[in-house]
């Protein structure tokens, strides 16, 4: 199995900003919740295209 840290590192920053986001609804702010969705969709989406380009 091989360990790659720039995917890592990806899905850690993924999983930062949705919880960015839920930090966003304890403050109540909807700008902030709003951005850190996008970026977490950007972020995943970038992934999941890093891994089609991949596999074809």
């Amino acid at each position: 199995m091989n360990f790659q840290l720039s995917k890592f590192l990806l899905a850690l920053c993924v999983i930062l900003a949705f919880s960015a986001a839920g930090v966003g609804v304890a403050l109540r702010n909807i700008w902030f919740i709003v951005i850190a969705f996008l970026v977490g969709f950007a972020l995943m989406g970038y992934g999941i295209s890093l891994k089609k380009k991949e596999t074809s």
